[in-house]
């Protein structure tokens, strides 16, 4: 999951990570716009 969303916008793997974190701990819709990105991305099948 974080690996097809860092790919896609060139970012590493662990960056995305740390941010979805951070945004779970802030407060805001950070968490609901990380599932709706979850769930629109493409399958790439690997």
């Amino acid at each position: 999951m974080c690996a097809g969303l860092a790919q896609r916008w060139g970012m590493k793997a662990g960056t995305v990570r740390l941010l979805f974190l951070l945004s779970c701990l802030l407060p805001g819709p950070q968490f609901v716009v990380y599932l709706v990105l979850w769930v629109i991305m493409p399958d790439r099948g690997y």
